[in-house]
């Protein structure tokens, strides 16, 4: 397990986008207005880094964080495929969520801190002759896919989308939840915000103004990805991998996720609206979507059997705010079910 590394921005942002088809089934109440993130930036600048550091000690390695790691136990199992030769090769491309630092072992080599449990190795695993190319990478945003990425450590990474070539016939893409800083805003400027205002909602009371501009931004991203990996794969099978539910259904936040427990509205509409963006912008590209949201139904970081960490890092198992490997192994599942239809 690598450590002492610096902590990546946490890779899942923000919703607010009322017209799509499961919030146009929603009243949203007045708790869920949009997030302005000009209105967040002095916190911004002291939050970005807190959730992740939350668990470690002053040398930098991670210290044992809280009991709600049941998540980490819990995952379902993975057959093997008795196929030969179904995908050839595989690209994956995402973020944090699809690296899964931590998940258990994690290369920290290159700043990008995938993991060998994450679900791309699992789903790679389970097709015999099957050769993996994942260049996901934490803190990725859409840009990162066209563009350099510069890590955590200053290391200039490659456009992912050098990675697909015209003989990739799997291509899973998990991308938008950096871009704009949303999942910043939400889980640093937001708990931040709640150590003033504990009881209120002080988060979503920073006023309205972009955040229906920028999932909609979001959503036309995603969507545009999906034609670069065409042009390059035209023959590729392409699946968009959506985010999972971290924020509770119930009137209570917890411990672990420290935001105000007038803003736990909010932060619900802001979790589910970043997950259909995405699925909006794979259905915009008629492509098959992966609902991440709905598998991880009852599985939120204040659940008894959460699949997600909280704001502490769990060593060996989740970075703050990130996956444990029940999650990335579900992901796997519901990849492979969907394949082999």
């Amino acid at each position: 397990m690598a450590t002492g590394w610096r902590t990546p921005r946490p890779c899942w942002p923000s919703p607010w986008r009322w017209h799509s088809h499961r919030m146009s089934r929603h009243r949203l109440r007045a708790a869920a207005r949009p997030l302005r993130l000009r209105s967040l930036a002095p916190v911004l600048l002291l939050a970005l880094a807190a959730p992740a550091l939350a668990g470690c000690a002053d040398d930098g390695r991670a210290e044992p964080a809280s009991d709600r790691t049941s998540g980490a136990t819990s995952a379902p199992s993975l057959e093997p495929s008795v196929g030969t030769g179904e995908y050839p090769r595989y690209v994956a491309l995402g973020d944090s969520y699809t690296a899964a630092p931590l998940v258990p072992e994690t290369d920290a080599g290159d700043g990008c801190l995938r993991s060998s449990g994450n679900y791309p190795s699992l789903v790679a695993a389970a097709f015999k002759g099957t050769v993996l190319a994942d260049v996901s990478c934490s803190g990725a945003d859409t840009t990162s896919l066209i563009g350099v990425q510069r890590t955590f450590d200053g290391a200039a990474q490659p456009a992912q989308l050098d990675a697909v070539t015209e003989d990739t016939s799997l291509v899973t893409l998990s991308i938008g939840g950096n871009d704009f800083g949303l999942f910043s805003a939400l889980v640093g400027g937001c708990a931040q915000l709640a150590q003033t205002d504990p009881d209120g909602s002080p988060c979503a009371d920073v006023g309205a103004g972009e955040a229906t501009e920028v999932l909609a931004k979001i959503e036309q991203r995603v969507a545009s990805v999906v034609e670069g990996i065409r042009d390059r794969a035209p023959d590729a099978r392409i699946l968009v991998v959506g985010y999972p539910q971290i924020v509770p259904q119930g009137k209570e936040t917890c411990d672990a996720l420290p935001i105000a427990a007038g803003d736990l509205p909010f932060a619900r509409t802001v979790n589910e609206g970043l997950a259909e963006a995405v699925e909006e912008g794979a259905r915009r590209a008629k492509v098959e979507y992966v609902d991440v949201y709905a598998l991880t139904d009852g599985h939120d970081i204040c659940s008894d059997d959460p699949w997600i960490a909280g704001r502490d890092t769990v060593p060996g198992q989740a970075l703050a705010f990130h996956p444990f490997a029940a999650e990335q192994q579900a992901v796997a599942e519901e990849i492979l079910r969907i394949l082999r239809d």
